[in-house]
């Protein structure tokens, strides 16, 4: 599977991100990281990695905001433990917590969450995209110190 994304170049990163975004079991932190040594530019990564995440953020986020009148909410699940956790972090939080929408199995339930509690669009959007950018960036920085992959 690994090898059907990469060979996709750009689009197959986007694909991945989407995918890793919307409630599915997928890191595409690994594509991000074998990317850059396969020729791809880092910021043009950060900028589809970011949009793909962003935009399987905003499945959740009607997902969570229409729930299962949404087409995909008939489909989606996210379990009521998870669900839990994500609220309580979210109320503590407030809008901020949406920074945090790129850690694995709270972040996605975060983004639906905030579309079931009617955030404003242009909040979300902000928080989402600031958190993910900023994971993008720092894990190729640390790659490249660390790893040298460039």
């Amino acid at each position: 599977m690994t090898d059907f994304f990469l060979s996709l170049g750009y689009f197959g990163l986007f694909l991945i991100s989407f995918l890793s975004a919307s409630l599915l079991p997928l890191a595409s932190e690994v594509f991000v990281l074998a990317m850059p040594p396969l020729g791809y530019n880092a910021w043009w990564i950060v900028v589809v990695a970011t949009l793909g995440s962003y935009s399987g953020s905003v499945l959740n986020y009607f997902v969570g905001k229409k729930g299962t009148d949404f087409v995909l909410g008939r489909h989606i699940k996210i379990d009521p433990k998870t669900w839990t956790r994500a609220e309580k972090f979210y109320k503590r939080w407030g809008p901020v917590a949406l920074f945090f929408s790129w850690v694995p199995f709270i972040g996605d339930p975060l983004t639906a969450v905030a579309g079931a509690l009617h955030m404003h669009f242009g909040i979300f959007s902000f928080w989402v995209i600031f958190g993910k950018t900023l994971r993008y960036v720092v894990l190729l920085g640390i790659a490249s110190r660390f790893f040298n992959i460039f």
